[in-house]
């Protein structure tokens, strides 16, 4: 009889086990919550019960991580708009940041805008006098067509085509120009408006300082 036979079914009855000890033990448990509503700990946690989150587990039973419970469609909705507002806030901020150091490197004093406000505002009204000066000379050559349309057909004679359509041309022109005048306009208006909440701001800004050199000299 060979007497290293049990010896050596014994050390392979001892790997196998330790291997499949090391197995289970290299597996992390998972804690959750079945259909019924009752805590399961297993190996795996079915598909049918992931949406509800699970916790999972080490060698010890401690907790390494945690999975939460998928959201409702109106968890979600709640979440995303969350989000949105946060995301405005920040983008808020950023945007009054850039304004302020704007402000801070282009301006000293409050007369600094105004003055800037003043040559913005000047170039425009000066597009705004061009502008009405050829609208107020394209009214004039269509009068001017339509006072010989009508004195021709007074003496029973046919407007020419040419002159018809150079009117019409003339028309055009006007209400582009007429467009023109609205565009700039509409401009003037947002100019002045910027140039005040920079005052506005730029006032704030300046109290600011003003409190914070006041605060540190009383130190």
């Amino acid at each position: 009889m060979n007497t290293r036979t049990p010896l050596l079914r014994g050390i392979v009855a001892c790997t196998l086990l330790l291997f499949l000890t090391s197995l289970v033990e290299g597996n992390p448990l998972y804690r959750y919550r079945n259909a019924e509503g009752n805590v399961v700990v297993d190996y795996q946690v079915p598909a049918d019960s992931i949406g509800g989150g699970y916790e999972v587990l080490n060698n010890e039973g401690m907790v390494i991580k945690v999975v939460p419970r998928a959201l409702t469609p109106e968890e979600r909705a709640i979440e995303n708009a969350e989000n949105e507002r946060e995301q405005e806030a920040r983008e808020e901020e950023e945007r009054l940041r850039k304004w302020d150091e704007s402000l801070m490197l282009r301006y000293s004093t409050v007369e600094d805008i105004e003055d800037a406000r003043r040559r913005a505002l000047g170039e425009l009204q000066i597009r705004m006098s061009i502008l009405r000066g050829n609208r107020r000379a394209l009214k004039q050559k269509v009068e001017n067509y339509q006072a010989q349309a009508a004195n021709m057909e007074r003496s029973g004679m046919a407007v020419d085509v040419e002159r018809l359509r150079a009117i019409e041309v003339l028309q055009s022109e006007i209400v582009s120009t007429e467009r023109d005048i609205n565009d700039r306009q509409r401009e003037i208006h947002e100019l002045e408006t910027a140039y005040d909440a920079d005052i506005e701001r730029f006032r704030m800004l300046r109290d600011v300082v003003e409190l914070r050199q006041t605060l540190r000299t009383r130190k």
